[in-house]
């Protein structure tokens, strides 16, 4: 369908600017939802708990609410008076620069493959798992049939099947909401039973403050026993909350429906929609404890801790038996479990009797310590077939309608936003969108390839959000809402913001520049602020935006004002 009415560029940019409102709500929806929100960050609420769901009041504040009542408007109307097809094509109109449109295409193109490996991730793991074949297979698989439709259909045919897969990913969420608390006895047991396991959280998380999956992590400043809340808000709830605002492939949605009345009749099934996807994902993520704590395979070992006699909660030292029947312990292996089958049998160790008993633990333990595995893990062990391949389907779909989005982004910004002003050839440009799509996935697999480590979906994720709120938000809304926003102002926000937030991610932040290594390199440590705590958790977007918007005041102020002329074209009916 996209193929056979795509026409011209604006089909193929802008879907003609003629979506009906349901698919651009289900498109925006589809695309902001990924497998990253429900494999990475579902799984992220498995390790936290529910103060991940803060996560999701954020988005439908701020990425319903404000991006489609007071974003969404002006961006619609003045994109269409600019004629402006890609979201780096209209800051360049807005403020008359082609280095912003190079800059900002540049930098779209050469970090939202990161977030693309993210989404990539989540969906080839789980495929890998339901259908037994090696996570590389499923990885191409899975790439292949992303490029097929996205090289040929363009943003019509990106959204039409972004609606379809949508209104699968609804139906797959409610009803794992429904499944997962159905097998834990409903809602109030299901929470109840959640809370009650508190005590088994791990020493490690709870040496950063946290509290049980049910309750909010310690708040503070100074003392690393404040680290999780600071993960949980400034990375998790902060850098995608706030990021999702000047987010290039959603933006450019606003820009494809006919009038304000679509926009305000998309909003309702937009804020339903993520309500839904990241509510259930949170709060199923978080639940997947309850259940392999009541229900998932049972581990033996021997009592080293108890934790809580009377609840049978304690930490086993994980054993088995060898090929003469004697029970040994497995070096390095224990885990918080709640007892099941106490005296189970009898071993020697240390020349001392003692009993192996039997318990089950918590979720990440039978994700093998991975977040991203926890709600697969949950899946295939709670669930029947028959709802492993239709979750599949959901989560194909997650996959399938933000990569093509993705994608899509990635090609117009190196041809439109980069070869097109670089070169000034515009015969060209579809053909060079469509050769950027297929380098992007390249790039995006051989990320993908490499990057499997735990939580490296949520932080993937957070990372290019945030880069992107400190490059671009600042001049978005100046550009949206501030006339004597000047175009030396937008362009140093945007590089101060990008370079705060490269410092921060390299040098500053401790997982990000310990896996980059370059601050070791040079200084001897893997973050400069190592030994100083709480700061080395904080995500770059708390530091880089504020940062950006005082440049983009403070150099607005002090050069000189766009021209009469250039504010009539961009503001003309914009109320």
């Amino acid at each position: 369908m996209g193929f056979l009415r795509t026409k011209n560029a604006t089909d193929y940019l802008v879907a003609g600017r003629r979506v009906h409102p349901f698919v651009m709500a289900m498109s925006y929806g589809a695309t902001f939802i990924s497998t990253s929100a429900i494999v990475g960050f579902g799984g992220v609420a498995g390790l936290f708990g529910m103060s991940v769901l803060w996560l999701t009041v954020c988005n439908i504040f701020v990425g319903i609410f404000i991006a489609f009542v007071f974003f969404a408007p002006r961006a619609r109307r003045m994109g269409h008076h600019l004629d402006a097809h890609t979201f780096p094509e209209f800051l360049a109109r807005r403020f008359d620069s082609r280095f912003i449109q190079i800059f900002a295409g540049a930098i779209i193109f050469l970090f939202i493959p990161l977030y693309a490996a993210a989404v990539l991730i989540g969906g080839s793991v789980f495929v890998a798992s339901v259908f037994g074949m090696p996570y590389s297979t499923a990885l191409l698989i899975f790439s292949v049939i992303i490029a097929a439709y996205v090289v040929v259909g363009g943003l019509k045919g990106v959204m039409y099947s972004d609606a379809l897969q949508g209104s699968i990913m609804f139906v797959g969420m409610f009803a794992l909401l429904v499944s997962c608390y159905w097998l834990l006895g409903g809602v109030t047991e299901a929470h109840q039973k959640l809370t009650d396991l508190a005590p088994l959280v791990p020493d490690s998380l709870r040496a950063i403050g946290h509290q049980g999956w049910t309750a909010m992590p310690k708040f503070g400043w100074g003392s690393s026993e404040y680290n999780l809340w600071w993960t949980v808000i400034s990375t998790i709830t902060l850098g995608v909350g706030i990021g999702v605002l000047a987010q290039p492939q959603l933006v450019v949605r606003f820009m494809t429906v006919r009038s304000r009345r679509e926009l305000n009749r998309a909003t309702l099934i937009g804020g339903v929609f993520i309500l839904v996807m990241t509510g259930v994902a949170f709060t199923v993520g978080a639940l997947t404890n309850a259940y392999f704590a009541e229900k998932g395979p049972e581990m033996t070992g021997r009592v080293t801790k108890v934790i809580d006699a009377d609840k049978g909660l304690a930490v086993l030292q994980i054993m088995k038996q060898n090929d003469a029947g004697l029970w040994q312990d497995v070096e390095g292996k224990s885990a918080p479990v709640k007892l099941s089958d106490p005296g189970f049998a009898q071993a020697v160790v240390n020349d001392e009797p003692v009993d192996v008993q039997k318990g089950r633990s918590i979720a990440v333990v039978y994700a093998g310590g991975s977040a991203d595995e926890i709600i697969p893990s949950f899946i295939t062990h709670a669930m029947p077939k028959w709802f492993g391949l239709l979750f599949l389907l959901t989560l194909l779909s997650a996959a399938m309608s933000t990569l093509s989005s993705q994608f899509h982004t990635v090609g117009t910004s190196i041809g439109r936003d980069v070869y097109e002003q670089v070169t000034g050839q515009h015969g060209k440009s579809t053909a060079i969108n469509r050769i950027g799509i297929i380098v992007g996935i390249i790039y995006a697999v051989v990320i993908s390839f490499y990057m499997r480590e735990s939580t490296f979906i949520a932080r993937a994720t957070a990372i290019f959000f945030g880069l992107c709120a400190a490059a671009f938000l600042p001049a978005f809304l100046g550009g949206l809402y501030w006339r004597r926003m000047t175009r030396a102002g937008a362009i140093w926000s945007m590089v101060v913001g990008f370079a705060v937030t490269a410092f921060w991610v390299t040098f500053i932040k401790a997982q990000e520049a310990a896996t980059i290594g370059l601050c070791e390199k040079l200084f001897g440590k893997a973050s400069l602020l190592q030994d100083v705590p709480n700061w080395p958790v904080v995500e770059p977007i708390v530091v880089a935006l504020p940062i950006s918007m005082v440049t983009a005041i403070v150099v607005s102020l002090f050069t000189q004002p766009p021209s009469q002329e250039q504010l009539e074209r961009c503001f003309k009916g914009v109320q």
